[in-house]
């Protein structure tokens, strides 16, 4: 179903920063983050299970999130991460970063 707006994958770089931003809301499983990015995008994103799923296993192995076994609503056993301690803080890093890069950016389109 064509909405008008053409959707985009997510740019390299910001799929960190969404995964951890999306997860620091409680502890979702990784169809459950890809998702809530649709959706709280206004199904601008999409993150493709190719990206996502390797992310995820970088971002627990390096303890930015906890991952957990459990059921889903529909009795499915799925991973489910969490935002760990040093994840809130490698959040709040990439947030002042993006937005300064996103002044950057608004700066030169002003421009044009």
């Amino acid at each position: 179903m064509e909405t008008g707006r053409k959707r985009a994958s997510v740019l390299q770089g910001t799929l960190d920063l969404l995964v951890l931003s999306t997860v620091s809301r409680g502890p979702l499983h990784g169809f459950g983050i890809a998702q809530r990015i649709q959706q709280d995008s206004d199904e601008l994103l999409r993150v493709e299970e190719g990206s996502l799923y390797p992310a995820l296993h970088r971002l627990e192995q390096s303890g930015l999130l906890a991952g957990e076994w459990s059921e889903t609503d529909n009795g499915r056993r799925a991973r489910f991460y969490s935002l760990t301690e040093r994840g809130r803080r490698q959040l709040s890093l990439e947030r002042a970063s993006w937005q300064r890069i996103s002044r950057g950016v608004e700066l030169v389109l002003r421009l044009v």
